[in-house]
């Protein structure tokens, strides 16, 4: 069976992808306590990528070392919304999953502090 959903193409699959894609930042504002703090992080740390990177690549590697750890936290979450949907109760599998996320969301961490202290650390010592 075809997904009905799937046989949309051109413009308007751009423009069903767009909303689709602002429900899931919306749901992941509202349900997600460990988005709304890295958002929140972002909101300080890409500004001050912006005005302490001294040219174009330390800006990308500053302001996309943050936008990697939303988008790692927004795949985690899915991740753990769908370890949820298909059950709640306590499986090997299901923690392994949901451990395996939060792993990476910790490296993401991991990378934005050391682009972050690697570009800038040099001119703060």
């Amino acid at each position: 069976m075809i997904h009905p959903h799937k046989g949309v193409t051109g413009v308007r699959r751009l423009w069903n992808a767009f909303f689709y894609s602002a429900s899931g930042l919306a749901a992941a504002w509202r349900h997600e306590a460990a988005f709304r703090q890295e958002v929140l992080l972002a909101v300080v740390t890409v500004p001050l990528g912006f005005w302490l990177g001294t040219d174009g690549v330390e800006r990308a590697l500053l302001v996309g070392s943050i936008f990697l750890i939303l988008i790692v936290e927004l795949l985690n979450s899915a991740v753990e919304a769908v370890v949820d949907r298909v059950s709640i109760e306590n499986h090997e599998l299901s923690k392994r999953a949901k451990d395996i996320g939060s792993a990476a969301v910790l490296l993401a961490l991991a990378n934005a502090l050391t682009v972050w202290v690697c570009l800038l650390g040099p001119r703060v010592i």
